[in-house]
């Protein structure tokens, strides 16, 4: 097996050493989401009802990057909890809208508070200009193949 170039060996300890701090903020700003029982996926589907209001479920999956299945999942887990509901559309009985219903809007009113809280903490670590320039290097990241992150 040859070395690796010194373009690779780069390439390849920046995106470990990305991985790595994503994964290890993620994890703890995720934390407040285990008091009341939230999935990743749950927390993101209610954030984004929350901020956008009633949704369909194919625009939802694309807010929080999920597949058709996995959404539907996701979805039918929390209108079990009560915290959505499904509204069938009377021009297009095929359609379904996504709300949140009362109990869901109080549940991410409060988890919201506590998630971005618990973001403000973790950027904290990082002065002013050091999040605008991590903010633009991800950005410049995840445009790369033509999707906007």
């Amino acid at each position: 097996m040859k070395p690796a170039s010194k373009e690779t060996s780069r390439a390849l300890n920046t995106y470990t050493k990305l991985m790595r701090a994503a994964e290890s903020v993620t994890s703890r700003v995720h934390r407040v989401l285990a008091m009341p029982q939230l999935t990743i996926s749950q927390f993101g589907v209610l954030e984004a009802l929350y901020h956008k209001g009633p949704l369909c479920q194919r625009d939802i999956g694309s807010k929080i990057l999920k597949s058709s299945g996995n959404i539907t999942l996701v979805i039918d887990n929390l209108e079990k909890r009560n915290l959505v509901i499904r509204v069938r559309d009377e021009s297009d009985r095929r359609y379904f809208t996504i709300n949140l219903t009362e109990a869901g809007t109080d549940l991410i009113a409060k988890v919201f508070e506590d998630v971005e809280a618990s973001i403000v903490r973790e950027m904290a670590s990082l002065e002013e200009n050091e999040q605008v320039l991590l903010g633009q290097l991800c950005k410049k990241l995840g445009m790369k193949g033509g999707v906007a992150s």
